[in-house]
């Protein structure tokens, strides 16, 4: 249930008066070789990063095709000078969550088959770069302050823009440093531009999450055919103080199709599509060099693809672990003529089977309609399986309880003609405690169904839905066209108050049928869930009511503040089409800092939210908005006329006299005062 909003007036003064294990891991990109971020630092192009911090996970982004600072090219925050963590989660835990991400597109271009990656993940592949300093595109956005320059045009309270392009190469003018490929291929660009928009927000429901939105725009003279775009995450998940291999060796990956849902009462199974990597324990029994406890990392990420270019494309799931030995680089391989792309046996040259090397193989495991089993099933594969290459023996069970491992989340295929642009948008999303026991890790790897049972998805995947509620609101016809999107009804209860019954007799008088009708007169607690959109990106939250228009008179030893309310106590609500407006307070501070404020007054309604008992579950739920007290006097007052909500509490709930079965307590929405 969202809460009413309460709206804020600020007012400042300042001076003026203002408002380890037989596999090898990362051999050329392990924690202490970290050159690659700095080889541009001194030249040409302007490389930037910056730090979506406003939520509960901190993310940082790059202008290069990448985020989290493992590939980035630049090491301090461009707009604040600051150190960026990669992936802190939850905010100020120090906690490690990601080395780094990539964005890869593919294509056939004529007679060629083409790919541009931001990073390869394991070769030195760079192969997108921003413009030079003076026209880089580099800009920071914000909804949270209407005075300030950066709240035109922002779509969330921290949005970030960058523009890079796949142009460069040997010959370009002036010439970057694109390296061959491993085949020893020079980069031949798809000559594309990405205009990256990402957004975070501090609303409680959207905090564990930053969304992204790519515009590719085909800036060449042929047509891209056959293209797919993929997203590359290798996570790194580990605590705070955490390094090394001890870091990245451990972890796990999978693929989450639905996650539970519970709308009052009613259970859904929401579809989700998230590629996600987590620790294989949670850490929970790690410990630093000194000997004392570190932090754990129970928690996940994972990947969500939230809109894409056509609705009908062909989704992949890859995931490997990449080795310098070719007998020790994995992945999962479908047998020849399996699966759903029923094709030979593809040897990707390298004698491994998980690292895709150069631009054939990038675009094969872009394209190949695979969904890999989740990692933990790695020792599980026997050797009959149908559809599965029989994995090497001598490494499954240590792939399968946890190492060193990247993902591919890809889709297509689709056409870029010259001069169009196609969108892309997803999420990358947090979610808490996904460990809660430091046995759990004990049953892998042989029995990896009682360790998922072990696993807490509930978390994760409902980020993952609200991720999916910003990019594109429920209930919201924003196109104008008619069309809300799609919606869910509950029936708690109903009630029969009417039946006609028809009573048939054979004409041997041997046989007597009788059919009933039932007249349904009533329904009881039956609610609308709308819990999908229109299809056009809204990437909208529920936010606090618009402040309220203000104008400030000084005089001697006072300041009169006026203001008018009317948008703001009238704007509905995003998600629940209400207008829930809930109050003001005025706030005096001797400067702009939050700790020099102090509430001067505050008008407030005096309402309160009604808590219903479940037997089922034997919780106490909020479902509705909360009821002035007329409104309960109206409800209940009849039977006590001295009726006062706040007498009532779980331990001593209100019970009504007709429906003994109902139990009720009521509290405070908010102060309920007003000065």
């Amino acid at each position: 249930m969202i809460r009413r909003a309460l709206v804020t007036a600020v007012v400042s003064l300042t001076v003026f008066l203002s408002m380890v294990s037989p596999i090898r891991g990362r051999a050329k990109l392990d924690e202490g070789s970290r050159d690659f971020r700095t080889r541009f630092a001194s030249g040409l192009p302007y490389h930037c990063i910056a730090a979506h911090r406003v939520g509960k996970i901190v993310l940082s982004v790059n202008n290069n095709g990448t985020f989290g600072d493992g590939f980035a090219q630049a090491s301090l925050d461009c707009f604040t000078e600051e150190a960026v963590p990669s992936c802190e989660y939850p905010k100020g835990s120090r906690s490690t969550y990601l080395f780094a991400g990539a964005f890869w597109i593919g294509a056939v271009v004529g007679r060629d088959t083409l790919v541009s990656v931001g990073a390869d993940g394991w070769q030195y592949s760079r192969e997108m770069f921003p413009d030079e300093y003076g026209r880089a595109v580099i800009i920071k956005r914000s909804i949270i302050d209407p005075s300030r320059p950066e709240y035109q045009d922002a779509i969330s309270e921290e949005d970030y823009v960058f523009v890079y392009t796949d142009t460069f190469g040997p010959n370009s003018n002036p010439p970057y440093p694109v390296d061959n490929d491993y085949f020893g291929r020079q980069h031949r660009p798809l000559n594309i531009e990405i205009t990256q928009n990402s957004y975070a927000w501090s609303y409680s429901y959207a905090e564990d999450f930053v969304l992204f939105d790519f515009k590719i725009r085909n800036i060449g003279f042929r047509t891209l055919e056959n293209v797919y775009m993929g997203l590359y995450v290798d996570a790194d998940a580990y605590p705070a103080g955490g390094s090394g291999a001890a870091g990245f060796t451990d972890d796990i990956c999978g693929f989450l199709e639905t996650i539970p849902t519970e709308f009052h009462g009613c259970i859904y199974e929401d579809t989700v599509n998230i590629a996600w990597i987590a620790d294989n324990d949670g850490d929970m029994d790690a410990v630093g060099e000194d000997g004392r406890p570190l932090p754990p990392a129970p928690h996940v990420t994972a990947m969500r693809i939230v809109r894409t270019p056509a609705k009908d494309l062909d989704v992949s799931f890859n995931w490997w672990v990449s080795n310098m030995s070719p007998s020790l680089d994995f992945g999962p391989r479908e047998r020849p003529f399996k699966g759903r792309w029923k094709e030979p046996y593809r040897d990707i040259g390298t004698g491994g089977l998980g690292t895709p090397e150069g631009d054939v193989n990038k675009y094969y495991f872009l394209r190949n309609k695979e969904f890999d089993y989740d990692q933990v099933f790695t020792a599980s594969i026997l050797n009959s399986d149908t559809l599965w290459l029989y994995p090497n023996q001598d490494l499954a069970g240590d792939v399968a309880d946890g190492f060193d491992t990247r993902y591919l989340l890809s889709f297509g295929p689709f056409d870029i003609d010259p001069g169009q642009t196609l969108p892309i948008s997803f999420a990358y999303v947090a979610g808490e405690n996904l460990h809660t026991s430091i046995a759990n890790i004990d049953y892998l790897p042989h029995d990896p169904d009682a360790f998922y049972r072990g696993l807490h998805f509930d978390s994760l995947g409902l980020n993952a839905i609200w991720a999916s509620k910003i990019y594109d609101n429920p209930g919201v016809d924003t196109d104008g066209d008619g069309d809300y999107g799609e919606f869910r009804v509950c029936v708690q209860d109903s009630v029969i108050l009417d039946s006609i019954c028809d009573t048939t007799i054979s004409e041997d008088l041997t046989d007597t049928l009788i059919v009933c009708h039932a007249t349904l007169v009533d329904t009881i607690l039956a609610d609308t869930l709308w819990y999908k959109g229109d299809g056009v990106p809204d990437f909208r939250g529920a936010s606090p009511p618009p402040a309220p228009y203000f104008w400030l008179e000084p005089t001697v030893g006072e300041l009169r503040v006026r203001f008018n309310g009317q948008r703001s106590e009238t704007t509905p609500d995003r998600f629940t089409l209400t207008a829930d407006f809930e109050g003001y307070r005025i706030y005096l501070g001797r400067d702009s800092r939050a700790t020099s404020y102090s509430v001067i007054t505050s008008y407030d309604l005096e309402d309160y939210n009604k808590y219903v008992y479940d037997q089922d579950r034997d919780s106490w739920l909020l479902t509705d908005l909360p009821f002035s007290r007329e409104e309960l006097m109206a409800l209940y007052g009849q039977d006590y006329p001295s009726f006062d909500p706040l007498i009532f509490s779980p331990s001593s709930p209100f019970t009504h006299p007709m429906y003994p079965d109902s139990q009720f307590y009521f509290a405070s929405q908010d102060y309920n005062q007003s000065q």
